[in-house]
């Protein structure tokens, strides 16, 4: 068998996973560019109140899954990109976000505008898959050395970080 050729597969049991937390997120490695050539996948805790604002990715597919709770969810390329309200956009065709519940699944193309938001008072979780790895690996390990370094969000750190990984912001991140 040539070397670095996997037979075996990977089980990645509740609860494992290398975590990540901050104040304003906690995301869960659960199979990384390690494990798969085609995608990164990961368990996404999201707080009352986050936003991750509205963004696209020109290279990366991804995929969300709602696991528990609910999210206000957008995937679709708005009649027009308003910068500070990504739930006032609307598509051609009429359509607008949704509040995404348990079992919704979402998948966004490469260069389709997309956002989620937790609007309850109760955490949503949810499954990421993200293709190709490891981008988003890497983007998640930077983004939360920047939200564990201070109480404020560092918008201009933030827009910085995603530049450099393939993420194009339309509207902020808010921290709720």
């Amino acid at each position: 068998m040539p070397l670095g050729v996997r037979t075996d597969g990977l089980v990645v049991p509740p609860g494992a996973g290398r975590t990540l937390t901050s104040p304003v997120q906690q995301v869960t490695f659960k199979v990384t560019g390690e494990h798969s050539p085609a995608a990164s996948s990961f368990e996404v805790l999201v707080p009352p109140g986050f936003d991750v604002g509205a963004h696209l990715h020109t290279r990366s597919e991804e995929l969300f899954y709602v696991l528990d709770g609910v999210l206000d969810v957008l995937a679709f390329e708005p009649r027009v990109r308003t910068r500070d309200h990504w739930r006032d956009w609307e598509s051609p065709s009429g359509q607008r976000y949704i509040k995404a519940t348990v079992g919704t699944v979402v998948v966004v193309p490469p260069g389709c505008p997309h956002a989620f938001a937790n609007p309850t008072s109760e955490p949503a979780r949810m499954f990421l898959q993200a293709s190709p790895p490891p981008d988003h690996e890497r983007y998640f390990e930077e983004l939360f050395e920047i939200l564990n370094s201070g109480t404020e969000l560092d918008q201009a750190a933030i827009g910085a970080l995603r530049r450099r990984y393939d993420i194009e912001q339309l509207t902020p991140m808010d921290s709720g």
